[in-house]
């Protein structure tokens, strides 16, 4: 097994982690690496991911709150190529101790950061710089017969999302409140 090169931190909510990359940095850039197997394996990431999707949103865009249901929940890596964002999870599971809580961090181009998001929680991200592509890599291939979500301004999340007026897709208009 290599040594890794990732820090990894627990938040609030189970499961869901931070991860660091060391960034490797001279005067021509930085290098990382942003997906390592064993290292993942080791803190308990060990199902395979199947697909990588990288988005491009400008400011004040925000994606969310999304998830999918079994059997196709898709557990997801987010990391913030370039730009800014500000990154929520949430659980929206009834039946679970810390239903309607979320955390929420920024994640950015200049850290290369990771945030591992289990496949039972709800996903979404605001822009906070002038654009941002944001990488994820899934556990599950789209289904869209399991795609859901919720509203990113649901009361019961309590979310304090930095943009007052959001750049919304016409779906994340019409999501649920929790």
């Amino acid at each position: 097994m290599t040594k890794s090169s990732f820090e990894v931190q627990k938040l609030e909510l189970p499961g869901v982690l931070l991860i660091q990359p060391k960034l490797w940095r001279d005067n021509r850039g930085f290098f990382v690496e942003t997906f390592q197997e064993e290292a993942l394996a080791a803190v308990g990431i060990t199902h395979p991911f199947v697909q990588d999707n990288l988005s491009f949103s400008k400011k004040n865009v925000l994606r969310g709150m999304h998830f999918q249901k079994e059997p196709h929940a898709q557990a997801k890596l987010v990391r913030c190529v370039s730009g800014k964002i500000l990154d929520v999870v949430a659980d929206h599971n009834p039946d679970s101790p810390t239903f309607g809580k979320h955390v929420a961090v920024e994640l950015s181009g200049q850290m290369q950061d990771i945030l591992y998001v289990p496949a039972n929680y709800a996903h979404g991200f605001c822009v906070l710089s002038d654009e941002a592509f944001v990488e994820y890599k899934v556990s599950e291939y789209y289904h869209p017969e399991s795609a859901s979500g919720v509203r990113y301004d649901s009361p019961a999340l309590t979310i304090a999302w930095p943009v007052e007026n959001p750049i919304l897709s016409e779906q994340d208009t019409t999501l649920p409140t929790l």
